[in-house]
C-alpha cells in the first residue's frame, strides 16, 4: 500500500525544503517516488540530483507525434505515455524522482493531462511512499494530475497572506471532493517569535488541525546561499528535528 503525502501552500513559504526533508527521512523505509509538481522544478537541487527530463518536456513530445501522426497504430497512447513517462524518471540509490516541469507551447492540454495522472498513479504503486511538492497556491490539486493523497500538508509562513492560501486549499478540496485520508493539515514553518495572536484567531475560529510549527533555521539559509542541497543539514538542526517530530504526530515512522 502505498502512503502519498502531498506538500501545498503559498509560494515561498518552505514546500520545497520541507518536502526534500521528509524524502530524506522516509526513503530509508522503502521505495519512495519524489514528484516535483511545481513548474519551476527545484527539488531536484533540493534533493542534489540532476533533472535532465520533465513530464512536460515528454507531454509536449507526445502532442506533436499525435499531431503529426507519429505513433504506432497498434499502440494504445496511453501505453506510450506510461513508457516515456518511466524513461523521465530520475533513478537513484536512496530514491527516484519525477518532474512534473510545464508545458513549453500553446494549447489545452486537458487530455494529456488526463492521461498523466493515471501514469502517475500506476508508475506510484511501486512505491512504499510518494512525497509530492505541489505547485505554489493551488494549480497543482485543481487540476487532479494525481487523486490518491493520504495526507495533505498546508504550508504557511506566520503571515495572514499565507494562512489564507491554506483556507482556500481546505476549501478547494471540499469542491473537487478529493478524498484524503489522513485529513488536511496546517504547518507554521518559519516562526520567529511564536504564533501571532491574529493567526492563532483564525487557526481556532477555521478549526484548522496544525500539525507541527518549525522555527527559522539558519543553516537552511546558509544551504539555500550556497546552493547546497537542503537533505545537507546537520541531523541535530532545528528543521530537521520539526519535520521528524511532524512524521511521529502523523503516525509515520
Amino acid at each position: 500500500m502505498t502512503l502519498t503525502i502531498a506538500v501545498a501552500g503559498k509560494g515561498g513559504v518552505g514546500k520545497t525544503a520541507i518536502s526534500a526533508i521528509l524524502v530524506d527521512f522516509l526513503c530509508s523505509n522503502g521505495p519512495l517516488l519524489a514528484v516535483d509538481a511545481d513548474a519551476s522544478s527545484n527539488l531536484h537541487e533540493a534533493l542534489g540530483v540532476k533533472l535532465e527530463r520533465t513530464i512536460g518536456k515528454t507531454r509536449e513530445r507526445m502532442t506533436e507525434d499525435i499531431k503529426g501522426g507519429k505513433l504506432p497504430v497498434a499502440v494504445p497512447k496511453q501505453e506510450i505515455l506510461d513508457a516515456r513517462i518511466r524513461e523521465s524518471l530520475v533513478e537513484g540509490p536512496r530514491f527516484d524522482l519525477l518532474a512534473m516541469g510545464r508545458p513549453e507551447g500553446p494549447g489545452c492540454y486537458c487530455a494529456a493531462n488526463h492521461m498523466i495522472r493515471f501514469s502517475v498513479d500506476r508508475l506510484a504503486k511501486s512505491y512504499d511512499y510518494v512525497i509530492m511538492d505541489c505547485e505554489a497556491g493551488l494549480e497543482h490539486i485543481s487540476r487532479q494530475t494525481t487523486q490518491d493523497i493520504d495526507f495533505l500538508l498546508m504550508v504557511t509562513d506566520p503571515t495572514m497572506r499565507g494562512l489564507n492560501t491554506c483556507l482556500r486549499l481546505r476549501e478547494l478540496i471540499g469542491e473537487i471532493r478529493t478524498e484524503i485520508k489522513g485529513g488536511a493539515l496546517l504547518v507554521i514553518n518559519r516562526l520567529r517569535n511564536g504564533i501571532p495572536d491574529e493567526i492563532r484567531e483564525v487557526i481556532q475560529k477555521e478549526k484548522l488541525v496544525m500539525i507541527a510549527t518549525i522555527p527559522e533555521d539558519y543553516s537552511l539559509f546558509d544551504l539555500d546561499a550556497r546552493g547546497k542541497p537542503i537533505t545537507g543539514l546537520p541531523l541535530d538542526s532545528p528543521f530537521r528535528r520539526s519535520v521528524q517530530e511532524m512524521l511521529f504526530r502523523m503516525k509515520i515512522r
